[in-house]
């Protein structure tokens, strides 16, 4: 595998959003597990098309520096940083990797992309966030072994 983690162009941006779907149905469906399905659906109506729009606009909206991983001239993971210099602190806005190129070291890649452009912005601090369900667990190990340090955070939810 020849991978090349390069800055994202526009002709990308359908892959991305259409891998970034596959990848987050689990992310989804175990969301859904943990809210039951109704207060799942009062939150997310149609996640399918959210997401997408989401990706789209992060990667076209100009706020975010984006790089995609590339394997063969085809993108299979993304990430998208915000630099905030008034705080001093990077976020990782969003990663992704494409579910048939998962576990072969495409996210550490694109983390590393991420924290050293942070960190060549001059910013202190880099912040990434993720759920606390069971389908975000390989986000938390991700982050974790980029060395990042959880702060966990609960956010309920209700049906009314």
């Amino acid at each position: 595998m020849d991978l090349v983690i390069r800055p994202l162009i526009t002709a990308d941006v359908d892959e991305v959003v259409a891998f970034s779907v596959d990848a987050w149905g689990p992310v989804f469906a175990s969301v859904e597990q943990v809210l039951g399905r109704a207060v799942f659906l009062q939150v997310y109506p149609d996640w399918l098309m959210s997401h997408a729009e989401f990706v789209r606009g992060v990667c076209l909206g100009g706020k975010a520096r984006v790089w995609v991983a590339d394997v063969d001239g085809h993108p299979v993971g993304f990430v998208a940083v915000i630099i905030d210099l008034e705080s001093s602190s990077g976020e990782i806005e969003i990663i992704g990797v494409d579910p048939r190129h998962q576990r072969k070291g495409i996210g550490n890649a694109l983390m590393t992309q991420a924290v050293d452009h942070i960190r060549r912005s001059g910013c202190g601090v880099a912040v990434v966030a993720t759920g606390g369900d069971p389908g975000h667990a390989p986000a938390r190990a991700t982050y974790e072994s980029a060395g990042f340090t959880a702060l966990p955070l609960v956010r309920y939810h209700k049906s009314l």
